[in-house]
């Protein structure tokens, strides 16, 4: 074999890239996208644009900031359930500590990341009723199972000496847990908790849909009766203070994770 022959013979980069064009190819062709309907995008874009404007900052001062503070609080209400019920299971979860559960916990965690907040919300609002409620606990259910995952992973790559030293100084195990372990991971665990509070924010938007509370049941009712310049003040108060809330958490996670 030659040196020309060897030196392009494909490897496993190679097939990756061509499987992973197929799969682009096989997807494009299943949701009908040609190269006539992409070239139509632009115009139609700029013609639908043109809907939503002027827009009704009246409407958005009345009804759509209320509902944005709602979707605020549903998305804070629901960080919390996440962290605190999340705490224990990523504990449980770490195979470092518990291998005998490890796998429970990471199984559960999995089953409940299966299901998005939305389809709980679905779920929630017959037994709990119409409104934010619902909506919390569906932020909540979704936050544990993301969050317990990750606080496993976090505890797992915990250096445990510290931990080690308390119970060689007659400490049982819960209380090296909590001497010996918590004060080292929750500045990171801290930050995860943030993370998912951005994650819930965008979640809530959507949850109104389903009567679940927040601020997509407006957005939703404009674009009904096809109230573009309402519907346009609600995406836009709701872009604002989503970036707004993702500056703040992104700033207090880094000092989080530098140690203060």
């Amino acid at each position: 074999m030659s040196a020309a022959v060897r030196r392009f013979r494909p490897g496993y980069a190679s097939w990756a890239t061509l499987i992973v064009g197929a799969l682009l190819i096989w997807s494009l062709w299943a949701i009908e996208a040609s190269p006539e309907r992409l070239a139509r995008l632009p115009a139609q874009l700029g013609t639908v644009l043109g809907f939503f404007w002027p827009v009704d900052w009246h409407y958005g001062h009345t009804r759509v900031v209320p509902a944005i503070i709602e979707s605020i609080q549903l998305a804070w209400i629901g960080t919390i359930i996440g962290a605190l019920i999340s705490l224990p299971l990523a504990v449980l979860g770490a195979s470092t500590l518990f291998p005998w559960c490890s796998r429970v916990i990471k199984g559960i965690s999995a089953a409940i990341r299966a299901v998005p907040e939305i389809l709980w919300a679905i779920y929630l609002v017959p037994i709990v009723g119409l409104g934010p409620f619902a909506g919390a606990l569906a932020l909540g259910i979704n936050s544990v199972g993301m969050l317990s995952k990750l606080g496993a992973e976090v505890v797992e790559s915990t250096d445990l000496s510290a931990m080690q030293a308390v119970e060689a100084a007659g400490g049982s195990k819960l209380v090296a847990i909590r001497l010996g372990l918590l004060p080292q991971v929750l500045p990171e665990l801290m930050a995860h908790w943030l993370f998912r509070f951005e994650l819930n924010l965008r979640a809530s938007a959507v949850l109104g849909v389903v009567g679940a509370g927040g601020v997509g049941g407006l957005l939703l009712n404009t674009l009904r009766y096809r109230q573009f310049e309402m519907a346009a003040a609600v995406l836009v108060l709701t872009v604002l203070a989503v970036l707004a809330i993702d500056l703040v958490s992104g700033s207090i996670r880094r000092k989080l994770l530098r140690g203060g």
